[in-house]
């Protein structure tokens, strides 16, 4: 199948990977194995507070791939290694994407089937603080289904 994900690698890439990245005070946003035909490409996404810096990457890349060097993780056939950052269409799955999108604008659908859009005043472990249509509202991260950053080409600076 062609762009087929796959799951069971990517779980073993994940718990591969983890460690190492922290050592390297980086987190593991996402790892994407896809086949097509007989070439594979795997993606890695990692990030940190304040974002990934060019030099970061490219020491990541260079992690990565002496992490996979020294294990069977992609077997013998041939690859492609991209690890780059999650990219602004990344889902805000985790505390931690809530903190790093301070301030930005971001649009989500409650499990409830609510859907809002608001800037992101706060956020901790439980919840997030948006300001929706000058309103402050609070929303238990728990209960939200989904959710992603919105970009905003003409944003006025206050």
């Amino acid at each position: 199948m062609v762009g087929q994900e796959s799951t069971q690698p990517r779980d073993r890439l994940v718990e591969l990977l983890g460690a190492p990245l922290a050592a390297a005070g980086l987190d593991l946003e996402d790892v994407g194995l896809t086949t097509a035909g007989k070439r594979r490409v795997l993606r890695v996404a990692v990030d940190k507070d304040g974002g990934v810096s060019m030099d970061e990457v490219a020491e990541a890349t260079r992690e990565v791939s002496r992490v996979l060097d020294e294990s069977d993780a992609m077997g013998e056939s041939p690859y492609t290694l991209e690890v780059g950052s999650p990219g602004v269409d990344h889902p805000l799955t985790l505390p931690r994407h809530w903190r790093r999108n301070h301030d930005r604008l971001v649009k989500l659908t409650l499990a409830d089937g609510e859907s809002l859009t608001g800037r992101v005043l706060a956020s901790d472990e439980q919840s997030a603080t948006l300001d929706v249509g000058g309103q402050e509202r609070v929303v238990a991260l728990p209960e939200v289904a989904k959710a992603r950053v919105q970009v905003e080409f003409n944003r006025k600076k206050e």
